[in-house]
């Protein structure tokens, strides 16, 4: 991954970071501490956009897969007949008439989904129109966790068949709360475009590619509030886990700076840059 050529300290994200941060040594500049625990809320806002994005990868497969074969009105699925979903995960599609709902269960134990684990039910539904270039998609929550993350709320998705490019998008508004097993917690709201660059019709999960832009505002509980604007499109390959390029601006009453998803590779790192030419190094999780 591209690095910036800026002295840097490494940041790796964990909830229990903060705490680490609080110990050090008095001599500690308080303008570094400040950067420190700026750069670990703009972290946790990566983490969210993980879980988020890997949900929409899961959801968008269940609907362009029900749409191919689209021959029965209810069905109960297990394992990859369907798409690419282990054996843990259940599958009901409930069609009636036009309108149809598309429940997919992890189950309450927890499934190991693309190097994730997942528990609950994400839920789709919408009305069914082939000839529509303009679909919309509720998706709600239940019980819904990733990687212990308890992740609450809901989206509406509009899909458009064909953008200006000539390729499938879909627009996403979101409003949801992600709360950590320690009981850190933010909130979310905006709205993303997730354009499909790549991969669209050829059958094969793993060959698929979107660009995502957009803004959205992050709300932590200690009052802190962050705005997101992606201002270089965030290119999310399915293969991997996280965004392997991409830029987004972050403002904050008291802080501004760039989050650099990196030049490509499919990695975990990234860099933030405050205002005043400081980098942080993240490693995301």
């Amino acid at each position: 991954m591209k690095k910036l050529n800026v002295t840097k300290q490494m940041l790796v994200v964990s909830l229990g970071l903060t705490f680490a941060f609080f110990g050090c040594s008095d001599n500690e500049p308080v303008e570094n501490l400040e950067q420190d625990l700026n750069s670990t809320e703009v972290a946790l806002s990566a983490e969210m956009d993980v879980a988020l994005e890997t949900m929409d990868d899961i959801a968008i497969d269940a609907y362009e897969e029900q749409e191919v074969n689209e021959d029965t009105s209810s069905r109960t699925t297990n394992g990859n007949e369907f798409f690419t979903l282990p054996d843990c995960v259940t599958i009901t599609v409930v069609a009636q008439q036009n309108f149809r709902e598309l429940t997919i269960d992890f189950g309450a134990e927890g499934c190991e989904v693309r190097n994730n684990i997942l528990k609950g039910k994400i839920i789709l539904s919408y009305t069914r129109d082939p000839e529509a270039r303009e679909i919309l998609i509720s998706k709600t929550l239940e019980d819904f966790y990733f990687n212990d993350k308890n992740i609450i709320g809901s989206k509406t998705i509009l899909r458009e068949r064909s953008n200006d490019n000539g390729n499938p998008q879909f627009t996403k508004t979101v409003d949801v709360t992600v709360v950590w097993p320690d009981g850190v917690e933010a909130s979310r709201i905006g709205t993303k475009t997730r354009e499909w660059v790549e991969g669209h019709g050829s059958g094969v999960w793993s060959d698929n590619v979107f660009e995502v832009t957009g803004n959205w505002t992050s709300n932590f509980r200690n009052g802190n509030t962050h705005s997101y604007e992606v201002t270089n499109p965030l290119r999310r390959e399915v293969i991997c886990r996280f965004f392997v390029s991409g830029l987004v601006d972050v403002e904050r009453t008291n802080f501004s700076g760039v989050f650099d998803y990196g030049n490509g590779d499919c990695d975990n790192q990234a860099t933030f840059t405050f205002e005043d030419g400081t980098v942080r190094d993240i490693t995301l999780r």
